[in-house]
């Protein structure tokens, strides 16, 4: 850029402020629920969890439920992703260091992207092993598989409550909400199948079920799993209209023109936005900034806003064209 184009960098960041974007409409990446005070709910989440999956395990395998084993393995990766997404809250927490000027923040999108991964791949266990039992039915013990399936209905239940003030702030534990409370309403299923099976002897019933799970974990896991490759690939997070934004930075006073705008996730809970604002003769202006970077904050739900001021008329700026990143 030549020397005689006068700049101002400016970096906005709203403080002393709690304005949630579920407050304005805005998307999922605003000032949320602090991750760090779901600490309890991931512990309780995780201990109760894995309690589960070993109980379901044993009794699975006694009664000869593949429903129950296939039940299992999905809670044994919830309590595998509920681990991941509380170290990757924890990761967000460290400070940011001269190599890693944005800290760890990005740490809970590559969790909730790995989780997606891993449930989508035991999908594929699941079903494969209910397709087998489908065409060789094998004896179940439909009380075993009412009990024990009752249990989870309670363990996911309570735990997904745990989780749900969080829900719409956060994509992790939006995750486990959704994971949580899926499990709850699966294992009412086979609570439904196992009486089915005692009543009738249908034995095509349990693969049915399994089936059935893994139809209903593709489908809760696949927005999760859009999602969080959206955000890792820098696109702007759901919820925020990058137009709607563009919109009001052009109407702020002297700006006769915007480009180079990029709006991002820092983390699951955290909405960045960088902006050129061409102000011809406007000179920087620092209360004006501050109240954009407020606004954008409370309309938008993005808290951590840097613009470069221009005062030429932009078109020498060599990012001004929408084809240069």
């Amino acid at each position: 850029m030549p020397s005689d184009h006068a700049q101002h960098d400016h970096h906005g960041h709203s403080h002393g402020h709690d304005h949630g974007s579920q407050d304005h409409g805005h998307g999922h990446l605003g000032h949320s629920h602090a991750p760090a005070s779901f600490g309890v709910a991931f512990v309780v989440g995780i201990s109760l969890n894995f309690g589960f999956v070993l109980l379901e395990t044993i009794y699975g395998l006694l009664s000869g439920s593949i429903a129950l084993v296939a039940d299992a393995g999905h809670n044994l990766a919830d309590v595998l992703g509920l681990a991941l997404a509380w170290w990757a809250t924890r990761l967000a927490l460290k400070a940011p260091s001269a190599r890693r000027t944005y800290g760890f923040k990005r740490s809970s999108i590559l969790a909730s992207l790995v989780n997606a991964v891993v449930l989508l791949v035991g999908v594929g266990g699941i079903a494969v092993e209910a397709a087998r039992r489908l065409g060789e039915p094998s004896p179940v013990d439909g009380h075993t598989v009412m009990w024990v399936a009752a249990v989870g209905i309670a363990v996911n239940g309570f735990t997904a409550f745990l989780f749900m003030r969080g829900s719409k702030g956060d994509l992790n534990i939006r995750g486990a909400f959704l994971h949580l409370a899926a499990d709850a309403g699966v294992s009412l299923g086979v609570v439904v199948a196992g009486l089915v099976i005692g009543l009738t002897g249908w034995l095509w019933l349990d693969p049915v079920v399994s089936l059935a799970i893994s139809a209903t974990i593709l489908f809760g896991t696949w927005s999760l799993l859009k999602e969080s490759l959206d955000l890792a690939l820098d696109a702007v997070p759901v919820g925020i209209d990058p137009a709607a934004v563009a919109a009001y930075l052009k109407e702020l006073p002297g700006v006769s023109e915007i480009h180079d705008l990029h709006i991002w996730a820092m983390s699951t809970t955290e909405t960045a936005l960088t902006a050129h604002l061409v102000r011809p003769g406007g000179g920087l202006d620092d209360a004006l900034l501050d109240r954009a970077a407020e606004t954008l904050q409370q309309r938008f739900g993005i808290a951590h806003a840097t613009f470069q001021v221009e005062e030429g008329d932009g078109a020498e700026c060599r990012l001004a064209p929408p084809s240069v990143v």
